[in-house]
């Protein structure tokens, strides 16, 4: 995990893609929530953002740069923040910062950011031409 978060407040002009509470079905012995855990959150986020954007169905190709910041802790609120960075042909890309509201104190602080790269497919799973915004 990285010393220092990417940003020092979650964005307040969006509403996060998807928010949860960490649960302890999702930690390991110590307490700590599983990065998997936090990377399908992460996932059904950029997914909420591509489908919008795609104007329907899309899959996950790749996962860039995903960096824990810190960590998430049975409790926490998890907010999950997603934006459309780049739009190909068939393709897209989509930032993700993840951040918690700490059930503890009422602390923010961001945990977890990636960038998640989606295909448009059709109902038949094939590739297809992301339409113009």
């Amino acid at each position: 995990m990285t010393d220092q978060p990417q940003a020092d407040h979650p964005p307040g002009d969006r509403e996060p893609a998807i928010r949860t509470i960490a649960m302890p079905a999702d930690a390991n012995a110590s307490g700590d929530i599983f990065g998997g855990w936090m990377m399908s959150q992460m996932d059904m986020a950029g997914g909420v953002a591509a489908v919008r954007r795609a104007k329907g169905r899309v899959v996950t190709v790749a996962v860039e740069a995903m960096t824990f910041h810190r960590p998430v802790l049975v409790g926490d609120l998890v907010s999950c923040y997603a934006e459309v960075t780049r739009v190909g042909r068939t393709s897209l890309s989509v930032r993700i910062d993840a951040w918690v509201e700490r059930r503890s104190d009422g602390a923010t602080e961001q945990v977890t950011s990636g960038t998640f790269t989606y295909v448009a497919v059709d109902e038949a799973r094939k590739p297809r031409v992301v339409p113009a915004a």
